[in-house]
């Protein structure tokens, strides 16, 4: 996935099985690779096959009554929004398209690769993530076995819940072959309510406690000047969905609230909003500018003083939060080891971890890009790995450099 590399397709399942079997023979390893729009995702760590999942495409199922989809891992996520578009659905974990990002086109993204990063958007902290939205799936292991987990209902408490493994395990567990997902209706409309006037602190207290009421806001983002709308001021941008008069009332309501001295309330209409979201979605505000790119999770309540304690000793370019001040997006000027001493030091000091996203390959082959896990859950994780790929066959060194 990483480097130019053989490329092996993958036309279906016993592809699959026969392309790990000989690359576990040959003791070789093996890059995923679906639309490549997260390339340079994860610890730059050269492959020697490359198997391609274009052709595995496919609806296998899809009940719209039943709000559940099937489709095979190679299936463009385009394809599958249209699709649920078309129905008045959506998957409201609102994946993220990393293509941008990384200098790509938009619109390259799979489903397995998405499942693959556990991508979600600024609705997670109101729908969840992807993982929470896998019903099951079928993959190849890293030892050659076609595996089946999970159901078609959320009700299935068959065996054990390995969903939640191979999301965001990056390709390094199993092949995913194909996906079933649960769905859900599109709001009818949304708007976004913003709060101007209030400084970068105070607008995050502000989202916390919109959070606190009973109005349902679905996203929580905060914006420093400039970072989007072409705003002059720090921003907090609450977007609100569902029928078009409930969306009225509750904004209304939420001014009422959130109404103190200083501040100002601007509204988004339906296509503004829209287009404000899908851009957070992506992380357009960090996206544009040349830097490294590190993503930060944490507390809510602790992003600013994250955000201050990094400022401090590195020189931050831009950024935004997102998930009511709990998903910090950071880019900071290149340096060889990407300032990840100061991210991490703030983020350990706070609780949390750091994912060093955009940067060079000679960075990423030295730096560690995932945060670092305390001994026993490191244990674990090797654990885990062993069990599907205990020859390291699958994107050998992409999330630790042991294996």
């Amino acid at each position: 996935m990483q480097s130019a590399c053989a490329t092996l397709e993958i036309r279906d399942e016993a592809d699959a099985v026969d392309a790990i079997c000989a690359a576990k023979a040959k003791g070789d390893c093996c890059a995923i690779v679906g639309g490549g729009s997260k390339s340079g995702l994860g610890r730059y760590a050269p492959q020697a096959q490359a198997l391609s999942t274009a052709a595995l495409t496919g609806v296998t199922l899809y009940e719209p009554n039943e709000l559940v989809l099937s489709a095979r891992g190679g299936v463009p996520l385009s394809e599958i929004e249209a699709l649920l578009d078309r129905h008045g659905q959506q998957l409201a974990f609102e994946p993220m398209d990393y293509g941008p990002l990384f200098g790509a086109e938009a619109g390259c993204a799979t489903i397995g690769g998405v499942i693959s990063v556990n991508a979600a958007g600024p609705r997670r902290i109101n729908a969840g993530a992807a993982r929470d939205h896998l019903l099951g799936f079928r993959c190849v292991t890293g030892r050659g076995e076609l595996v089946k987990s999970g159901g078609r209902v959320m009700k299935n408490v068959t065996g054990y819940d390995l969903s939640k493994l191979v999301c965001g395990s990056y390709g390094t567990l199993a092949l995913l072959t194909e996906l079933t997902l649960k769905v859900l209706p599109k709001p009818q409309t949304e708007c976004t309510l913003l709060a101007i006037g209030a400084d970068e602190a105070e607008s995050l207290a502000l989202l916390r406690r919109a959070t606190a009421t009973p109005c349902e806001p679905s996203s929580l983002a905060m914006l420093p000047a400039g970072a989007a709308l072409a705003l002059d001021a720090d921003a907090a941008a609450i977007r609100l969905e569902g029928p078009a008069i409930s969306v009225t009332a509750r904004r209304d309501e939420l001014v009422a609230r959130l109404a103190s001295g200083g501040l100002r309330f601007e509204t988004l209409d339906e296509y503004d909003s829209k287009t404000l979201w899908r851009g957070l979605r992506d992380a357009a505000p960090v996206a544009a500018k040349v830097g490294q790119i590190w993503r930060i999770s944490v507390a809510p309540s602790e992003g600013f003083t994250v955000v201050e304690h990094i400022r401090a000793g590195a020189p931050v370019l831009a950024h935004f939060y997102d998930w009511a001040g709990g998903l910090i997006w950071l880019c900071l000027e290149t340096a060889p080891d990407a300032y990840a001493a100061v991210v991490r030091s703030a983020v350990d000091a706070s609780g949390g971890h750091a994912t060093l996203i955009r940067a060079s390959e000679e960075t990423r082959a030295t730096v560690d890009i995932f945060h670092p896990q305390p001994a026993a859950l490191a244990a674990l994780t090797r654990r885990v790995k062993e069990s599907f790929d205990p020859a390291h066959i699958l994107e050998r060194g992409r999330m630790r450099a042991e294996f």
